[in-house]
């Protein structure tokens, strides 16, 4: 029978409590740790915080962590509005954003970890750079013929406009594509949901001009068909959007139009 084990360094061990000072209505708050400068293993620390003298918000949280408990925690933010993406963590076992999870929707201890299967950089933050590679490859931006620019604007019908709903909204994030399954174990290959979703957003805008092309291209080298309809990643996504939804659609469009 075939034996797996993980690397003696990958498993997380218990790590520092701090306790508050002020007992009344207060919360634990699980997070993971780890530091590339030291040999040892991921930690959990728990934190109590009172909230009382905390924000609504799971990063409202973190922020009060990092400046008057931990000033070593490590994470990502920025516009704390659900705009940037930045904040985009696995928090009480789903990846969503920071800034937008209340703290009131958590029942009991509250869990934080980086998303998942990817990289870690130190603490919360994890490195990308594959995901916006892979993002690149589908030239997410519009492509036409027009010649020189020209003061008139590009215009479209309401029910043009109305196709890339649900698809421009994306911010990158990549919840979604940390939440899939099939990239967990084929992520050199199959670009995920994230860029798969914004390929959908170009292919069906009518001011661009390079449809077929852009189909093509995904046909043969995004591995689209590695997507099993989980739904992992619309599930996941803090914006409501639907990439399974703009992956099938793709598929569609693939097999009808080639």
């Amino acid at each position: 029978m075939a034996k797996i084990s993980l690397p003696e360094n990958s498993k997380f061990v218990k790590g520092d409590y701090y306790k508050s000072e002020n007992n009344n209505n207060v919360k634990k708050i699980k997070i993971y740790r780890w530091n590339p400068d030291t040999k040892s293993n991921p930690k959990i620390d728990t934190f109590e915080i009172n909230l009382d003298q905390c924000g609504q918000m799971v990063l409202d949280a973190l922020i009060l962590i990092k400046d008057q408990v931990d000033p070593t925690l490590t994470f990502r933010r920025s516009c704390r509005e659900g705009v940037c993406g930045s904040c985009a963590m696995n928090i009480d076992g789903k990846n969503t954003l920071a800034c937008q999870k209340n703290i009131k929707e958590i029942k009991g201890d509250i869990s934080i970890f980086p998303l998942t299967h990817q990289p870690v950089i130190k603490d919360l933050v994890v490195d990308l750079s594959h995901a916006f590679k892979q993002l690149s490859f589908i030239e997410p931006w519009l492509q036409n013929n027009i010649g020189k620019p020209t003061k008139a604007e590009q215009k479209q019908t309401v029910n043009e406009r109305s196709k890339i709903d649900g698809l421009w909204e994306c911010i990158l994030c990549f919840s979604c594509t940390t939440s899939c399954v099939s990239y967990w174990w084929n992520g050199e290959k199959y670009l995920g949901p994230a860029a798969l979703l914004q390929a959908s957003r170009w292919v069906n805008d009518s001011r661009d001009q390079e449809r077929k092309k852009r189909l093509k291209y995904i046909e043969k080298n995004s591995n689209i068909h590695n997507c099993h309809s989980i739904m992992n990643c619309s599930n996941s996504c803090p914006k409501g959007l639907n990439p399974a939804k703009a992956i099938a659609d793709l598929k569609k469009q693939i097999a009808t139009n080639l």
